[in-house]
């Protein structure tokens, strides 16, 4: 279990939302898959809501801004300084969607694509400093991003964040690292993989049980991507939920005594 109540070291995953077509059916569906507790958020915030584990943030969810918005959940990667990072993004060949603002007082973001077409956040903390709860059932577990750019995908985000990168045995799969320690992990989408399939940050949310879970997906009127396979890591699987949210779902081992 991780937990944190100050602002993540830039180039950590720091957040996860979702922005839906339905909100109150996002809320329903994650609260019973998951245990949140998703309280409205003050009138000021549009609708989002920052939903919680034991009281602990875990992850957003909000209405969809725009019908033409896809909807997928997005990473956000802490910075100390959006504006810089911004730039930073721009000149390793990355896109700024939104250029960085503030929201209210919870802080600075901006949403990017890096050159392999993934979509994430920069996040700039100040009242809010994102998720405060980790690996642990119902909390997020492991970000990836995932692109048919592999290695331009490593060298935009070495560039902008600092990355080096973790062998773990695998020819086109590594962990991100900052300070010695993996924050997260970087792929290629292989040749085998549908012609159709986007770039994208994953995310993975911890489970106790990966395949008590994605019956629990099935059973709420989600989907299997991936039926559940067991790995050096855990037991996953990859679903979508009841309005096309692709995420990952990862077994953790329950803590002794």
């Amino acid at each position: 279990m991780v937990t944190r109540d100050s602002a993540w070291p830039a180039g950590t995953p720091c957040w996860m939302d979702l922005q839906v077509p339905d909100l109150a059916r996002a809320k329903t569906f994650y609260s019973r898959l998951f245990g949140w507790n998703c309280p409205e958020g003050p009138p000021e915030a549009g609708g989002y809501s920052v939903c919680e584990v034991g009281g602990r943030a875990v992850a957003g969810l909000g209405p969809q801004m725009s019908p033409d918005s896809p909807t997928a959940w997005i990473t956000y990667l802490a910075t100390d300084d959006a504006d810089q990072t911004a730039a930073k993004i721009k000149g390793a060949g990355g896109q700024m969607l939104s250029e960085p603002f503030d929201i209210l007082d919870v802080g600075r973001m901006g949403m990017a694509s890096d050159p392999g077409g993934a979509v994430f956040g920069i996040w700039q903390a100040r009242a809010h400093t994102g998720i405060r709860l980790a690996n642990e059932p119902g909390s997020v577990v492991w970000n990836e991003n995932m692109s048919r750019n592999f290695d331009g995908n490593k060298a935009f985000y070495h560039a902008v964040f600092g990355y080096q990168y973790g062998d773990i045995g695998a020819e086109t799969y590594a962990t991100m690292d900052l300070d010695g320690g993996p924050v997260g992990g970087i792929g290629a989408i292989g040749p085998e993989q549908p012609a159709d399939k986007t770039a994208s940050w994953g995310t993975y949310f911890a489970v106790r049980d990966a395949d008590a879970a994605v019956a629990k997906v099935t059973e709420l009127g989600g989907s299997v991507v991936a039926p559940a396979w067991d790995s050096p890591y855990g037991r996953m699987a990859v679903v979508s939920d009841d309005q096309g949210a692709v995420f990952a779902l990862m077994s953790v081992t329950e803590p002794e005594g």
